[in-house]
């Protein structure tokens, strides 16, 4: 019993204390006080805190309720901005498939339409489940598991072919591949330069032969942010060739997070393997040459060549036993 009369006095006590303190500030600011001339000799006379006083003054002139005196109760508010557990959930279960701070923000964006945690704050999040730091297994699940269906997901990028690739033959060639995230089935078309036009074209081509050859349909293609594919903010993205083609397709169009070029691992790391297999250290006579070993080549890769991230079997084996985007 004594606790709650001491508790009662001392709430009387915040009460009778701010009345009395907000009657002599309404006399000052109105410049009608007798002794105080100012805010701040009043805040001194008073021993009062300014940013203090202000916040129970804001507070009974927002609902004029004396109780707005008495201090609210301290403690941690730690809860009011945790990110909620549905979301720490994702976070957690995308780490568990080995993904970056980066690539899981890029997906929780591509997946919700609320706000959702920034690269950082994700970090934090991993450290707090002590999965900051990526285990052999969580490698291991990065490198088989991106998703969970063929189509889902396509990579699109180009590549330079160096100089000295065809024989007397000076000019510059590229490579467009599109790639499928979950069975690494591939295909790529040679250009002569890579203006958005034409690597619209060339991809048209790719998604194409895909979609012949593999039935692969892609709901979501990912590039990074060169101007061939396209302004990332833009009102007129309609004019631009390559999301032109996207929109008419009805493909979703996705970028890689600038001067992050791992977010489109799956096709660096394809150039990777097809400038070890076929370009370098060879040289071809023409380009027609070089066009026709990049084909068996294509072949090979998509229905012979083993792929270590596919348990050793080919593109073409994996992707007869997944389910498909319809």
């Amino acid at each position: 019993m004594q606790v709650d009369r001491s508790d009662k006095t001392l709430k009387r006590n915040y009460i009778q204390k701010y009345q009395f303190l907000i009657k002599e500030y309404e006399l000052v600011k109105a410049n009608s006080h007798e002794k105080y001339k100012s805010v701040g000799e009043f805040y001194k006379a008073h021993g009062t805190c300014r940013q203090t006083f202000l916040k129970y003054y804001g507070r009974y002139r927002i609902n004029s309720d004396i109780n707005s005196f008495i201090p609210g109760k301290r403690g941690p508010k730690y809860k009011t901005r945790r990110t909620p557990e549905e979301i720490e959930g994702m976070v957690l279960e995308l780490r568990e498939k080995g993904c970056n701070k980066f690539e899981i923000n890029s997906i929780l964006k591509s997946k919700l339409e609320r706000k959702v945690p920034c690269p950082s704050t994700i970090y934090n999040i991993m450290r707090r489940y002590g999965v900051n730091k990526k285990t052999k297994v969580m490698q291991e699940e990065k490198r088989r598991i991106v998703k969970e269906k063929i189509g889902e997901l396509g990579h699109v990028d180009c590549f330079h072919v160096p100089k000295d690739t065809i024989a007397n033959d000076n000019n510059d060639y590229y490579l467009v591949c599109v790639i499928d995230a979950h069975s690494r089935l591939a295909w790529v078309e040679v250009v002569s330069d890579i203006k958005a036009l034409t690597v619209m074209f060339a991809t048209l081509h790719c998604l194409n032969y895909l979609t012949h050859y593999y039935e692969v349909k892609f709901a979501e293609l990912l590039t990074d942010n060169g101007p061939e594919f396209g302004p990332r903010e833009s009102k007129s993205k309609e004019g631009h060739p390559f999301e032109r083609l996207l929109i008419e397709m009805g493909i979703k169009h996705r970028y890689t997070r600038p001067y992050r070029p791992q977010t489109n691992g799956k096709v660096e790391r394809f150039w990777r393997t097809i400038n070890e297999d076929l370009i370098d250290e060879t040289y071809f006579e023409s380009i027609e040459h070089f066009k026709k070993e990049l084909l068996d080549y294509l072949v090979y890769y998509n229905q012979l060549r083993p792929h270590q991230a596919l348990n050793g079997i080919s593109p073409k084996d994996f992707a007869n036993s997944c389910q498909r985007i319809t």
